[in-house]
């Protein structure tokens, strides 16, 4: 039994998932076999993931099972054993992945400001970069994090947010890569072409002949903390010292909102530790099932 309060947000949560499986949801795992239509459907699995995650903390697969064994048996009558329960949820990639996009794009608040917008990425960790990553090597490599200077193998997930005033940004658009991939490249490849922006980012997107560019010819600009230039004098560091270190505080304390959302989503579904993970899959289920779980206790 779980108390009632508890038992509203299962509804609430069973209900959204079932409305948008009736949507479109249906169509990314369709079967084309004699077991087309499961005592145990897709929805309920989501279901069991998204509300134990989101409401009971338990981040592993194994611990959604037990909690679901030992509380949601009334519930959930024809619970499958570990293993099955385990395999069905990789098989549904795509529709974790849908549920996160319709969650941000349907509940953006009113208060965002669409001209200002803060980048930045964090890791997604399978193991340390000491030993030699197996899971998943199609998706995962070799990189590093200079906020914890730690060397890694997993992905790297990458925010786009609209700017709120005094309070956490709200993903407009969150990407993953593999871990080598640079922030700039990924700017480069997926949001270039937007217009009349305001993007604040780290050092990492410091590249004054590109954004010169981008200003002319999408009229967006990117502002990052001042980098060091190469070979310059001591005596003009000197020079632009003040001015220069006014300006980084000034374009960190704007983009520092977006390190508390990273810090946000790593409490309330640890989503940076994929250490147990042992496919590719299972991974891609671990990122978008944690983002969905993470939107679905912001806005239920």
């Amino acid at each position: 039994m779980i108390p009632k309060d508890k038992a509203h947000k299962l509804i609430q949560i069973y209900c959204h998932v079932c409305d948008k499986f009736d949507e479109d949801f249906q169509y990314t795992v369709q079967r084309f076999s004699n077991n087309d239509k499961p005592e145990f459907t897709d929805q309920e699995i989501m279901t069991i993931y998204l509300f134990v995650v989101s409401q009971e903390k338990r981040f592993q697969v194994k611990q959604i099972h037990t909690f679901a064994l030992e509380y949601l048996t009334s519930w959930f009558p024809k619970l499958p054993n570990y293993k099955a329960f385990n395999n069905r949820l990789n098989r549904l990639v795509e529709p974790f992945r849908l549920l996160g996009e319709s969650l941000v794009k349907e509940n953006k608040p009113r208060d965002c400001d669409d001209n200002i917008c803060l980048l930045d990425s964090m890791p997604i960790i399978t193991c340390s970069g000491k030993r030699k990553g197996k899971v998943a090597p199609e998706l995962t490599d070799k990189g590093f994090c200079s906020t914890k200077s730690l060397y890694f193998y997993g992905l790297r997930l990458h925010s786009l947010g609209f700017r709120r005033l005094k309070q956490m940004p709200f993903p407009e658009q969150m990407l993953v890569s593999q871990a080598s991939e640079n922030d700039l490249n990924v700017f480069r490849n997926c949001w270039s072409n937007l217009e009349n922006r305001t993007f604040f980012g780290d050092k990492i997107y410091y590249n004054i002949d590109y954004f010169k560019h981008l200003e002319q010819t999408q009229n967006s600009i990117m502002l990052t903390p001042v980098k060091a230039v190469k070979n310059q004098s001591e005596q003009e560091k000197q020079f632009n010292k003040a001015a220069d270190n006014l300006f980084s505080h000034a374009v960190s304390s704007v983009r520092q909102p977006i390190e508390a959302f990273f810090n946000w989503l790593i409490e309330k579904t640890d989503i940076q530790r994929a250490s147990k993970i042992r496919s590719a899959k299972g991974l891609l289920v671990h990122v978008f099932g944690k983002l969905a779980a993470a939107f679905i206790t912001a806005i239920f």
